[in-house]
């Protein structure tokens, strides 16, 4: 069946009624005003309803007019869509770009790289994985991610280039009411062995196993940044945390700095590196947003 309305009388009607008059949408699409009051009786007729009412000085919506006004919107954004979303595809714009970021890379330097990639990008829907450690190249391996963000020294299977990132500051911590936040100065590895080291680690990964800075023969495993932060401020154990993410409870008390052996009152820098297949390296918009997290300071 083929279609009796046209997408230009749709446009036209769009602007007519954001216009508020004939002459003043002819004006703005640079037309005759007998060929916009056309096109919008010629769409009327079609649809079998008024959408002006003329008996005014100048036209107003009738009651279908501004229903349907909302469809024709609708269907005028979606051919816009599809238009910009062709001329993307024909650039080389990933259809959907998927990146994995490491659970200690801060959320909120995604976030803000996030809202500008929805504005340069608008037609590329962005899917994140959080992961830990080595469990972020997997994704990017298989296929499944464009980049990932790796945090740590983690060893880089082969088949893969990096970029480095800005750094994150990693810190170790523990509840005020913690023994060990009692000792001042550097905390002897004997002190830090009495106690339970709670020690983020991969889900269930194809590669080995990674864990850093490791100091107690009792550790306690989390797969999750925020559960290993629970046990943190519950008194659980004590353990290493990325500054960005506590330093609130350690303005307000809640959590206290331990100097260790590895790790000093300023804490240390982990690295992070964007990585990604050597033989499938990332396209326009991937591209964009690994330049747009290099420009994240050290945080």
């Amino acid at each position: 069946m083929r279609d009796r309305v046209s997408l230009d009388q749709i446009r036209t009607f769009i602007v007519a009624a954001e216009e508020g008059s004939f002459s003043a949408a002819a004006r703005k699409l640079g037309r005759a005003q007998s060929a916009v009051s056309d096109l919008v009786r010629r769409l009327e007729d079609e649809l079998g309803v008024g959408l002006f009412d003329r008996s005014g000085r100048a036209p107003r919506l009738t009651s279908a007019g501004k229903l349907l006004l909302r469809d024709a919107r609708a269907v005028g954004g979606a051919v816009d869509f599809l238009n910009f979303r062709a001329k993307g595809l024909s650039e080389g714009i990933e259809p959907e770009l998927c990146a994995v970021i490491d659970v200690y890379f801060p959320f909120q330097a995604i976030t803000e790289a996030a809202k500008e990639f929805r504005l340069r990008f608008p037609a590329t829907p962005l899917r994140i994985y959080v992961e830990v450690l080595g469990a972020s190249t997997e994704p990017v391996l298989d296929g499944r991610a464009s980049f990932a963000v790796v945090g740590g020294p983690t060893p880089l299977p082969p088949g893969l280039s990096a970029e480095s990132l800005a750094g994150v500051a990693v810190i170790m911590v523990a509840a005020p009411d913690h023994p060990l936040a009692a000792l001042k100065g550097v905390i002897p590895q004997s002190e830090l062995a009495k106690h339970i080291q709670l020690v983020l680690t991969e889900r269930a990964s194809r590669s080995t196993e990674l864990e850093y800075s490791v100091m107690s023969p009792t550790t306690w495993r989390l797969a999750d940044l925020y559960a290993k932060h629970s046990f943190l401020l519950n008194g659980i154990g004590w353990g290493s945390m990325p500054l960005h993410a506590v330093e609130r409870d350690l303005a307000e008390g809640r959590l206290v700095r331990l100097v260790t052996p590895e790790i000093p009152s300023a804490g240390l820098i982990a690295p992070m590196t964007a990585v990604y297949r050597t033989a499938a390296p990332p396209g326009p918009a991937g591209r964009w947003l690994i330049e747009r997290l290099k420009s994240c300071p050290s945080v």
